[in-house]
């Protein structure tokens, strides 16, 4: 089900809304239109809030990439920039990209964070949990160039890390609770279940020849609702963030997408309000790393202060 549509062509006017009413519980999605300089917030699908913002400049490129609230700060100095003030501060990555309260002169101005008028950044600090998806994305950017992105999830296959569980029965780790994200890559032919940000399990996935989703493409599942049926995937949000044209029902998606019957049931039991599906022509296990961030990143411990700290 795809997300409600904003009037008007999609754009905000220079007056921020704010409307958290229409929607007053369900998953949150961000998503930040760098080519724009607009945020657009959804909740359950349904859009309850828009705002101007300022992104990086020339130099100090905010970069794109699907990310996760890591941190929450409402009154927060920068480590990096002279201990400059960074009120209502909501971390997407440790080394330095951030949404927070500054100045919106009209065009990108910051050193890479995204910068939200006061108002709106303390209304969406009250209303964000940690771990809400935040998608960065520039339409001015074609797919091609970015073929080898730096990661698509923390995958963290190295080292002593014990091998995720595959298809072919071996035991799942227990339920954390946490929330869990999925990323299905077409380029991999493999599908990879996090939770809490570390790798739980992956399958080999099933793709048809020829097949492609243009880009990417990002499932929400939403809250239940009285009366709003199954059918063609109505419980979740559709959100396209590279390519072109609407997002596919997610029934329409999974029957050209296919995984073991065994791991489709283990998986089953693991998705709640709240779990994001990520799919994509882009490689999950990255190559050279290349300006696109970091996506689905989401680490439990908080490192101390120091350098690579907005």
């Amino acid at each position: 089900m795809a997300l409600l549509a904003w009037p008007a062509a999609g754009r905000v006017a220079d007056k921020p809304f704010w409307r958290p009413e229409l929607a007053p519980v369900g998953p949150m999605v961000m998503l930040v239109s760098l080519d724009e300089q607009r945020m657009y917030v959804y909740r359950n699908g349904v859009a309850i809030g828009a705002s101007r913002i300022s992104s990086g400049r020339s130099g100090h490129e905010t970069p794109t990439g699907v990310y996760t609230i890591l941190q929450k700060e409402r009154e927060h100095r920068s480590n990096l920039y002279d201990n400059a003030p960074m009120p209502f501060m909501q971390r997407l990555t440790w080394d330095g990209l951030a949404l927070h309260a500054g100045t919106l002169p009209g065009h990108p101005a910051s050193h890479g964070c995204i910068r939200l008028p006061e108002s709106f950044a303390e209304s969406l600090f009250e209303i964000s949990p940690r771990g809400t998806v935040v998608v960065v994305t520039d339409q001015r950017v074609a797919p091609p160039e970015i073929n080898h992105p730096a990661a698509i999830a923390p995958l963290g296959l190295g080292g002593d890390e014990p091998a995720p569980a595959g298809a072919d029965g071996e035991p799942w780790p227990a339920d954390d609770g946490g929330p869990v994200s999925v990323v299905a890559s077409t380029h991999d032919r493999a599908l990879y279940v996090l939770q809490s940000g570390r790798l739980i399990a992956s399958t080999p996935l099933s793709v048809p020849e020829g097949f492609t989703v243009g880009g990417m493409l990002l499932y929400v599942r939403r809250a239940e609702a009285v009366g709003l049926a199954e059918q063609d995937g109505g419980l979740w949000s559709a959100y396209r963030v590279l390519g072109e044209g609407p997002a596919p029902a997610p029934r329409a998606l999974a029957r050209e997408l296919k995984v073991p019957d065994a791991f489709g049931a283990r998986l089953r039991e693991r998705i709640a309000t709240g779990t994001t599906v990520l799919v994509t022509d882009l490689p999950a296990r990255g190559g050279q790393p290349v300006p696109y961030g970091t996506l689905l990143e989401a680490r439990e411990a908080v490192p101390k202060a120091g350098p690579g700290h907005p």
